[in-house]
């Protein structure tokens, strides 16, 4: 009995996300996926992020599963945080995913 020859493995992520894709599941829930919802330039709300790794009124940078979301503006705020998700307030002129 031959044994098969695997070709170019899938990357296991991308196996996960064609069966979450297949299966119309949530991908913020099921791949860990944070979701970023903005109001104007005014407000920015995150969900599913790991940490703050800076905090001032010009830059904020939050660390995510899949790398860093930084926000540069004026007179930004952390409005409310949670373990879950967070409100930034104040005049966002820039978001970068890092």
């Amino acid at each position: 009995m031959k044994k098969k020859q695997k070709t170019a493995a899938e990357p296991k992520e991308s196996r996960k996300e064609l069966l979450v894709e297949s299966l119309k599941l949530p991908k913020d829930m099921m791949m860990g996926a944070f979701m970023l919802s903005m109001t104007g330039n005014r407000e920015a709300f995150i969900e599913n992020y790991r940490g703050i790794l800076e905090y001032t009124d010009a830059c904020i940078l939050l660390q995510t599963k899949n790398g860093q979301v930084r926000f540069e503006g004026t007179g930004l705020v952390i409005e409310y945080y949670t373990n879950e998700d967070m409100k930034i307030g104040g005049y966002i002129e820039r978001v970068i995913f890092v």
